[in-house]
């Protein structure tokens, strides 16, 4: 057994070097899984090919989505959920089972290119009130050697994703400083970072300043220049990406790792669910981020060195994320939930714009809307037990279905629960209030949506035999009703 793990890295390290599938770029993407409209795991990772996508970071091990990245020769990180920490901080044998089931049985040729382990999500954030804190270290260090015993330590790195609110600055990005309670815990970690050759990850979102902030300048969370730039001696910040960059740049010299590399784990901007979060503003935000960090001009204290990977949030649309911070928690997706793209894109990947995901399974085109032929009086409480289990948040203030009436807001909860049931007919029955129509009722930038069927092809590049398969079992069936005539 322990000969096997020695050779199979090894095979898997030489079967990496001959893939040449990407061009080499610090541009990723976040794959979250939170919505009941799911597309095909493989037909993901043909979008992800298909847009020259090189790198991915994940929130967690799904075997479904791992099993779809095998042979990808895609770059991912997978994520550990901050609710397992505590036991793996407890047990170094919990520590190698995981590490088993969910790291080594994937590093196989032809397997998963897996390049990151992130050891929780913003588990520092401080409305987790420090319940996360002081399983952090003793995790990473059973993990740590659940790698080496694979023989995989040298190749798979532990990082942290954090939260920006892990470090504060009074006025200017040169005051930056973790906050209090947690210097000391962040200098044994990027202590730790730093001696495994890991780079600090960290969530950055201009989106959430603004939103928070009437009194936040609008043109400083973008990149095209500033009206109020931040004039911190002898640098000048014009976007405010580059002021929180440097904030912590300057948090970790201030605990002696100045010098330690830094990737973006989220940073990215809604299309909807808030004033601020429209198609215009996420494409000005990403592309001009996009174009920003490729340039490699750095920022005012890193110069010359952008971040060593940028992953934007997020890939596809998540329905069922929670909306406690806000509606658009919904709507952070380059591509909506069925891997449409919503707006040009140009990635720098050598691909020019984004390219739509082929081979979607879509349910039939129909709809469930209110019955224009019945007294809709009695409706609220319908549309409270829709948008309980169906995603509604475009209808609220800033949504892009705010303004489509009643009647409008009425038919879109309607198809939303309608939808994510499966097109059942009855569950557009609604005590007769609801009816199912051919004709799409989508108003304008308000779309109606058709959801995806759980079945599609299970290899990458079968959507034609998919196809052919469906055609004849069809053909097949018309025949036999002939037949019976």
């Amino acid at each position: 057994m322990a000969k096997t793990h020695l050779v199979l890295p090894l095979i898997f390290l030489l079967v990496l070097q001959r893939c040449d599938l990407f061009v080499d770029s610090a541009i990723g993407v976040n794959w979250g899984t939170l919505s009941s409209h799911k597309i095909s795991p493989f037909v993901v990772v043909d979008l992800l090919k298909e847009n020259k996508i090189g790198k991915v970071k994940l929130f967690d091990t799904d075997p479904a989505v791992l099993r779809a990245l095998m042979g990808s020769g895609i770059e991912v990180m997978v994520g550990i959920p901050n609710d397992i920490l505590g036991t793996l901080a407890s047990s170094a044998a919990t520590s190698d089972v995981w590490v088993s089931q969910n790291i080594t049985r994937y590093m196989v040729k032809g397997g998963v290119n897996i390049r990151y382990i992130a050891v929780g999500n913003e588990p520092f954030l401080s409305s987790y009130q420090g319940q996360f804190q002081s399983f952090v270290l003793p995790a990473m260090a059973n993990l740590q050697q659940s790698l080496a015993k694979a023989n995989l330590a040298g190749y798979i790195k532990l990082v942290v994703p954090c939260n920006a609110d892990a470090y504060q600055s009074a006025s200017l990005p040169s005051q930056g400083m973790f906050r209090t309670e947690l210097t000391q815990i962040m200098t044994q970690i990027v202590s730790f970072l730093n001696s495994n050759g890991s780079p600090f990850v960290v969530n950055i979102y201009p989106f959430l300043s603004l939103y928070q902030s009437s009194d936040f300048p609008q043109d400083y969370a973008f990149f095209e220049g500033s009206s109020h730039p931040v004039v911190d001696g002898q640098n000048v910040y014009y976007n405010a990406f580059d002021g929180n960059f440097d904030t912590l740049v300057a948090a970790l010299s201030r605990i002696g790792y100045g010098q330690i590399p830094i990737a973006i784990g989220e940073v990215g901007w809604p299309t909807d669910g808030a004033p601020s979060a429209n198609l215009s503003a996420a494409r000005a935000f990403n592309q001009g981020l996009i174009n920003h960090v490729l340039s490699n001009k750095g920022t005012p204290l890193r110069p010359g060195v952008p971040p060593v990977d940028v992953y934007l949030f997020g890939l596809l649309d998540e329905e069922q994320k929670n909306v406690l911070p806000g509606n658009f928690e919904r709507h952070w997706g380059i591509f909506s939930f069925d891997g449409q793209a919503k707006y040009p894109l140009n990635l720098g990947l050598g691909n020019g714009g984004l390219k739509n995901a082929k081979n979607v399974q879509y349910l039939p085109p129909r709809w469930c809307v209110a019955n224009p032929f019945q007294n809709l009086d009695g409706v609220g409480n319908h549309i409270k037990l829709a948008c309980s289990m169906a995603d509604c948040t475009t209808l609220y203030y800033g949504g892009s279905c705010n303004a489509i009436g009643e009647k409008g807001n009425i038919s879109y909860a309607f198809n939303s629960y309608y939808q994510l049931q499966k097109q059942d007919a009855k569950s557009c029955d609604f005590d007769g209030l609801g009816m199912i129509t051919y004709l799409d009722p989508s108003i304008g930038d308000c779309r109606f949506l058709v959801g995806v069927t759980d079945s599609s092809c299970s290899c990458v590049g079968c959507g034609f035999f998919c196809g052919f398969w469906i055609v004849t079992l069809w053909v097949f069936m018309y025949l036999k009703i002939l037949g019976s005539l």
